[in-house]
């Protein structure tokens, strides 16, 4: 009797580690910087982050990220500008309102994890490598986008508005 306590215990201890984590919206963020007009530096973010973050450093070959952004909730801190990105010169909103990431893979680095997926952004869609931590709850990666890559601002050169943006995701669950 004690056993099976033991391993219906057990069982119910993996599961509740194996099974999706809820993503706590409100304070998880992407992070942008990007260059602008050769000299200075665009700041911004995204938020409303949702979708199914299931992580078991334990297994990772069961884990798996597929998560989405506002597209919308782009924010620079400058409502002209933003009105621009939410345009169908950059990231063309109404049509592609979200920004997606799913996961292929996750392993094991010496500085953390790191996760190989797809990237949608306006309907295109990439191969790309995010390393990660993963610490008290919370998923925090960086990575490089070209923009070109994903037909962003495509019109504006690559001195209005720089190549590639720096990315950090921090994805915080409850």
């Amino acid at each position: 009797m004690k056993r099976s306590i033991m391993l219906f215990l057990g069982s119910l201890t993996i599961a509740y580690f194996t099974c999706a984590q809820t993503i706590n919206s409100n304070k998880s963020i992407i992070a942008f910087e990007i260059g602008a007009v050769g000299f200075f530096n665009v700041n911004g973010t995204f938020t409303g982050m949702t979708g199914d973050f299931n992580f078991n450093e334990s297994e990772l070959e069961s884990s798996n990220f597929n998560i989405c952004v506002d597209a919308k909730s782009v924010d620079t801190e400058n409502a002209e500008r933003d009105i621009d990105l939410r345009s169908d010169i950059f990231f063309e909103v109404e049509t592609y309102p979200t920004i997606c990431y799913k996961s292929d893979s996750i392993s094991k680095t010496n500085e953390g994890y790191v996760t190989t997926g797809s990237l949608t952004i306006r309907n295109v869609t990439k191969i790309v490598s995010i390393p990660f931590t993963f610490k008290n709850n919370t998923f925090k990666g960086e990575l490089e986008i070209n923009r070109l890559n994903y037909n962003i601002g495509e019109d504006y050169g690559t001195f209005r508005v720089g190549k590639s943006a720096t990315v950090t995701i921090t994805c915080v669950l409850n």
